[in-house]
């Protein structure tokens, strides 16, 4: 998620804060949510995370991480043809079908190098963007995360479009989304030193600035000054 941490360092930079442009009225009840995430991110999940990073040797941890990005191609094709992206949809199909094969399940990425690079990633909560459903308030859901009120129900279309949720076996099913969520928290660690002042502004304000950017295909109007791509050398996603 390097454009991610991109939108981070951008955010430091410039020192630029969306607080008064987006709509936050539940800010109070958001807080604290994310105050319950917070106590609960550092009771277990980021421990586990730091324990499972330190155990397991980075070529190994990447191809984790490679394998779950190609199960995600499946929602990626789904949601490209829902959105009328037909030659994107074929990129992402051609990519889940060679690293399925070629590259062992995914734990290999081939697919890059025979020049089918992989997407920004598409979901239900831009498919319904696209469609014209507006993103209504910014809300903090307990264990979840940051999302919106269209993004929220937009979860559940995540879940059904997931692989995983077709294992019929259970505690087969439940290792993948515990693998998923470790792997995933892990990749996070460290990038948590960009953040800066108010964590919960922070966050929100990157979270929404980056929905924006993938709604939008990277067409989006520079809100930080006039930092980018280009400034930094480029970037792409790592998993």
């Amino acid at each position: 998620m390097k454009k991610t941490l991109i939108l981070l360092v951008a955010v430091l930079l410039s020192g630029y804060s969306l607080a008064e442009d987006v709509s936050d009225p539940w800010e109070n009840w958001n807080r604290k949510v994310f105050a319950f995430n917070e106590v609960l991110d550092r009771a277990l999940l980021k421990p586990v995370a730091k324990g499972y990073q330190w155990v397991t040797p980075d070529p190994v941890e990447k191809g984790i991480g490679n394998m779950f990005s190609n199960f995600g191609e499946v929602l990626n094709i789904v949601n490209d043809l829902l959105q009328g992206k037909l030659a994107q949809a074929g990129n992402d199909s051609g990519r889940l079908l060679i690293n399925s094969t070629i590259g062992v399940a995914g734990f290999f990425e081939v697919a890059e190098k025979m020049g089918l690079p992989k997407s920004d990633g598409e979901d239900f909560d831009q498919t319904l963007a696209v469609w014209g459903v507006p993103s209504g308030n910014y809300l903090m859901l307990p264990f979840l995360g940051p999302t919106t009120v269209r993004g929220a129900p937009s979860r559940y279309g995540d879940i059904i479009g997931s692989p995983s949720s077709y294992v019929d076996h259970v505690p087969t099913r439940n290792s993948l989304y515990g693998t998923f969520l470790i792997s995933t928290r892990a990749s996070l660690l460290d990038r948590e030193g960009f953040i800066s002042g108010d964590k919960y502004l922070f966050i929100r304000d990157v979270f929404l600035q980056r929905r924006e950017y993938l709604i939008n295909d990277g067409q989006v109007e520079d809100d930080f000054g006039g930092y980018g791509e280009d400034d930094y050398g480029g970037y792409d996603e790592d998993y």
